[in-house]
């Protein structure tokens, strides 16, 4: 037998529990990994919540987490590019936030020796997204992009990614955060009231571009510093459909993760860990991830 967080019923924290399972058996073109790491996301507690259920149908009782990085513990038919021992990141297909998780051949990378735990368990999400949304919005270098809850998990990825490319960034967060950001490369400023002003005090013709990672009712402000809704993209507040921006859901591939690593192991890339939990905090984690004002990223660590 192995331990898994799993809910039973849509609701706050409290509905999960740490069980007992039978780890689960590979299928064909499936791996079984003993988890090491597995990052903590929003989509996690607003799955927990009910929040995904239309997306995401799920029969109860279910498990919890995508983000994860563990060594391969046993193989199902035709996997032939691991082998049992091979350490490795990617998403999950059952819940991460467990001793023991299936995944897709197809949807993993190896994780180089340098890389920790706690860093390979959060680069998928957080990377991925952060990559691909700046692939989506067209950012290249000389470029001002304006990132929205930029000392979070997903934004900490995307200012760095963005300052990579050549780009001028712009991040919103709390005056707490502010020293981290500018560490990264970026220009901070703090969200709120009297945002446009703010960034117009930095960029005083605008902004290019502008990636949502915050969901706080900043949309109006974006497209009026990005000059409209084309170069605005959102990975949360799907609530502004309607303004002709972009929407982004899903998760990234694997080549999208080897360049994410690339930069990590070259150091143009740094993942803060802001706190680890045990398998028996789960509950913590997504209560702090709910809270929100997250500096950098949450991570179970099952052993």
């Amino acid at each position: 037998m192995s331990l898994a967080v799993q809910f039973s019923e849509y609701g706050t924290s409290d509905v999960l529990r740490v069980v007992d399972v039978q780890p689960p058996a590979p299928g064909p073109g499936q791996v079984r990994l003993a988890v090491r790491a597995a990052g903590v996301n929003p989509a996690d507690w607003k799955t927990v919540q009910g929040w995904m259920r239309d997306q995401f149908p799920l029969e109860l009782p279910a498990g919890l987490g995508f983000d994860v990085a563990g060594v391969v513990d046993a193989l199902g038919e035709g996997v032939a590019e691991f082998r049992v021992g091979d350490e490795v990141l990617g998403m999950a297909l059952t819940g991460s936030y467990a001793q023991f998780a299936l995944a897709d051949s197809g949807a993993l990378v190896a994780k180089p020796a340098t890389v920790p735990w706690e860093v390979a368990g959060s680069l998928a999400s957080g990377g991925g997204t952060a990559w691909t949304a700046l692939d989506r919005l067209k950012v290249t270098e000389g470029e001002t992009v304006l990132i929205h809850a930029a000392a979070g998990g997903v934004g900490t990825f995307a200012v760095q990614l963005a300052v990579a490319r050549g780009a001028r960034v712009i991040g919103t967060a709390g005056e707490r955060n502010h020293d981290r950001l500018r560490e990264f490369g970026a220009i901070p400023v703090t969200y709120g009231e009297g945002l446009v002003e703010r960034v117009r005090a930095v960029a005083p013709n605008g902004v290019d571009a502008v990636f949502d990672a915050s969901g706080r009712g900043e949309i109006p402000d974006s497209i009026e510093l990005a000059g409209g809704p084309d170069r605005v993209l959102t990975i949360v507040a799907f609530d502004a459909a309607d303004t002709g921006i972009q929407l982004h859901v899903g998760h990234a591939g694997t080549q999208v993760y080897r360049e994410v690593l690339r930069h990590v192991e070259d150091g143009r890339l740094r993942v803060p860990i802001s706190r680890t939990y045990a398998l028996t905090e789960a509950a913590a984690a997504l209560d702090e991830s709910r809270a929100g004002h997250v500096s950098g990223k949450l991570v179970i660590l099952p052993e």
